[in-house]
């Protein structure tokens, strides 16, 4: 379980293609602080689980299903990505109830800088259009954010200058893709309803 509210701007330092996987180094310090075989960190937003760790950096496998899901495929060496370690058991939810689970990829649309924050404008898949809703929450990239304004395939997020600096939301250009991490209590919602409602959630 993690919150969306990222630990560390971290960086791929090695990429290891295998035939229907692949197998990255990051390093991390802040996150890998203790970190043990078989943890849990989120990498933009993809729950990956720790199977080396040391000198600050740890490695992960990353299965077809992740790569055909996310955006970790397009990942090279010296790409920065946000990080997040589980929640504490008793600590405080700073954003909402991220699985690290990611349910599809978006694409980055447009970008209105201002004075104190920035607009950002998101393509959105048509199969997770019905979960965002204007003044909900979406987690990008790993980064739980608040919706600002959405449409029919595509949504806005507001970025103030923490979240610029300090995740990789702030160095997006148009047409790079993002992960996306809906609300998962929607989901259960929209399951519950109807024994079709929701066919199309995985």
């Amino acid at each position: 379980m993690f919150t969306g509210i990222v630990e560390e701007l971290g960086e791929v330092v090695a990429v290891e293609r295998l035939e229907d996987a692949s197998r990255f180094r990051l390093r991390g310090p802040l996150v890998t602080e203790g970190a043990q075989h078989g943890d849990s960190i989120a990498v933009n937003g993809v729950c990956l689980t720790v199977v080396e760790h040391g000198d600050g950096e740890f490695t992960a496998d990353v299965m077809a299903e992740t790569l055909k899901r996310s955006s970790l495929g397009a990942l090279g060496v010296g790409s920065r990505v946000n990080l997040e370690r589980p929640m504490a058991v008793g600590g405080r939810l700073g954003g909402h109830i991220v699985q690290g689970h990611v349910d599809g990829t978006g694409t980055v649309l447009d970008r209105t800088p201002s004075e104190h924050w920035e607009l950002v404008k998101v393509g959105l898949p048509a199969h997770l259009a019905r979960y965002v809703v204007e003044k909900g929450s979406i987690t990008v990239d790993g980064v739980s954010l608040t919706v600002v304004e959405v449409g029919d395939d595509w949504f806005t997020i507001s970025l103030i200058p923490t979240t610029l600096d300090l995740t990789t939301l702030g160095i997006k250009k148009s047409g790079d893709p993002v992960n996306l991490e809906v609300d998962v209590i929607a989901k259960y919602v929209e399951r519950l309803l109807g024994p079709n409602a929701g066919e199309n959630v995985k």
